[in-house]
């Protein structure tokens, strides 16, 4: 069975076509439980996603600010494993027809076996995977799987990234790609900056792949800010923040979730 790089694409497009930007939320699988947690992934497409990542819980996450860390640890206590993710993706994907990522550090990956993992995410229906400490130049053996399956590659790229490292980077990723919008790791912060705009023009000058940011965007004024320049806002630590403080009261959170998405699907909405 093909993954959804199609749909992933089209999904993009189809923003465009309406000159804003996409919402691309992300909650790790297993968080607040398997179930819980594509219940809660669920009403993020309801309430304004058009694109979701299951983020694949991990025990050292480089990229990850504390938020986030505590929903992993959370979610590895459960006892997650990676085929709740595969069944998260699938289930959430079956559940809204919206296209799916996964996104992952590459150790789990390769332990699983590469071959396994995509043919797995592709029967599930999902559109690809975020490889944020993959290196471009070890990551051959995943994108030609990837690509044999209907998968996409997206690629992280940073403030700190060269041109010719931009370039590079661009070259070999699919989907589209993920711009960190400052140096650090996620969560909330009071302002997006002016070094995701630069970043964002930088790396358009590199491919015709849509540019999503990622990394500190949390509320619908700093939605519609990166809206002015990004193919497509990506939220993470905000929307595990409402599950969070829901506490045990799962209604309150899915809520919670549903509420900020549309806050956010009008904020992406905002161009002047």
């Amino acid at each position: 069975m093909a993954g959804n790089v199609r749909l992933l694409s089209s999904t993009l497009a189809a923003a465009g076509e309406e000159n804003r930007a996409a919402l691309v939320g992300y909650l790790p699988a297993g968080f607040p439980t398997v179930d819980g947690g594509v219940r809660a992934v669920t009403a993020m497409i309801e309430g304004g996603c058009d694109i979701v990542e299951i983020g694949l819980p991990h025990s050292d996450p480089v990229l990850d600010g504390p938020v986030i860390q505590t929903a992993d640890d959370i979610a590895l206590r459960g006892g997650v494993k990676i085929k709740d993710v595969i069944r998260t993706v699938g289930e959430v994907h079956a559940a809204t027809g919206a296209p799916v990522l996964c996104m992952t550090y590459w150790n789990p990956v390769d332990a699983y076996g590469v071959e396994r993992f995509a043919a797995d995410l592709a029967a599930a229906g999902g559109a690809g995977c975020i490889l944020p400490d993959l290196p471009v130049e070890e990551s051959g053996v995943w994108r030609a799987a990837a690509e044999q399956r209907g998968l996409a590659t997206v690629f992280v790229v940073a403030p700190s990234s060269r041109d010719e490292r931009l370039a590079k980077i661009t070259e070999a990723g699919s989907g589209f790609v993920y711009a960190a919008s400052l140096m650090g790791v996620t969560g909330t912060r009071e302002s997006v900056g002016r070094e995701a705009q630069d970043l964002v023009r930088r790396t358009r000058a590199t491919t015709e792949l849509p540019v999503c940011v990622g990394l500190g965007v949390s509320n619908a004024e700093q939605a519609a800010e990166v809206a002015q320049f990004a193919d497509g806002v990506i939220v993470g630590s905000a929307f595990v923040k409402r599950l969070l403080d829901a506490g045990d009261d799962l209604e309150a959170g899915l809520a919670g979730v549903r509420e900020l998405a549309g806050e956010l699907a009008a904020g992406v909405r905002k161009r002047g």
